[in-house]
């Protein structure tokens, strides 16, 4: 059981779902956010992809019709209700360590008409994974909506994560021979609104194609070990105002990139598929 976001939390154990996640490379998390909480993510990511797609550099393209955007945190109305879940927080503190730290916020937005990606990682093997067998990030998937098998679901190879990725292009993307044993093996991901899940990047997995007329925006929530370098992939930036009014117990936990008086228009930089499909 998950704790809900408002209302008493039931027991939880990060040790059987950190187990899970290292089994399988994914875990989910069911009824992870209530429904008046996923309203209100949904109305922010409405506002936030509008403006994103109104800009330059304002989105990367994952293939046709498929978006990702990193938001500020102050952006997202429940943001502090996300990252102090105890279930990120007790998942996070039990792979990534004590001083494990947030360093994304974004949606990733499958649009109707948004095709098959290839196979891929979102990063190359680490050294402490490949010599030591530890995770050394996590990400938190949250729907926004209620998942069919016509939106395009997202497709998971369960144990793909410990794979030796030395003839992976860019390390990410494995040779296209393996794509018909990944599609044989693979699991659709079908949550409800609300859901959440956990995973590894490290994962094999990809985007199906969205054959309803429905969009599957996902916010995603990305934590790493306190040595890890993400300076080359995500920012994270805040304003002086929302810093100084977060409890300190959030605020130690957030790899702060910037911070500001006011918030710039984000510019993109996180490009993982358009190594293979473009904008």
């Amino acid at each position: 059981m998950v704790p809900n976001a408002v209302g008493a939390p039931p027991t939880f154990s990060a040790a059987a779902v950190a187990a899970a996640v290292h089994r399988d490379g994914i875990a989910g998390l069911p009824g992870a956010f209530d429904p008046d909480w996923v309203r209100r993510l949904r109305e922010d990511f409405d506002t936030l992809f509008a403006e994103a797609r109104s800009r330059p550099d304002g989105t990367v393209g994952r293939g046709p019709n498929r978006h990702y955007f990193a938001v500020p945190p102050e952006r997202v109305r429940g943001f502090v209700d996300v990252v102090t879940h105890p279930a990120v927080t007790g998942l996070c503190e039990h792979v990534l360590g004590p001083e494990w730290t947030v360093v994304e916020l974004g949606f990733d937005v499958p649009l109707p008409g948004a095709v098959d990606q290839p196979w891929h990682r979102d990063f190359a093997m680490p050294a402490d994974t490949r010599d030591r067998g530890l995770l050394t990030s996590l990400a938190f998937n949250i729907a926004t909506v209620t998942v069919t098998p016509e939106m395009g679901p997202l497709e998971i190879v369960p144990g793909s994560q410990w794979e030796d990725g030395s003839t992976f292009e860019h390390g990410m993307f494995p040779p296209v021979e393996r794509a018909a044993g990944y599609a044989a093996r693979a699991t659709p991901r079908l949550p409800r609104a609300g859901d959440a899940s956990v995973r590894t990047g490290l994962t094999i997995h990809r985007g199906t194609t969205n054959r309803s007329g429905t969009a599957r925006p996902v916010l995603i929530l990305g934590a790493v070990a306190p040595h890890v370098d993400t300076s080359a992939a995500h920012d994270l930036v805040l304003t002086h105002r929302y810093a100084d009014a977060l409890p300190a117990a959030v605020r130690d936990h957030l790899r702060c990139t910037m911070l500001v008086d006011e918030l710039p228009p984000m510019r993109q930089r996180h490009d993982i598929e358009g190594l293979k499909m473009g904008g």
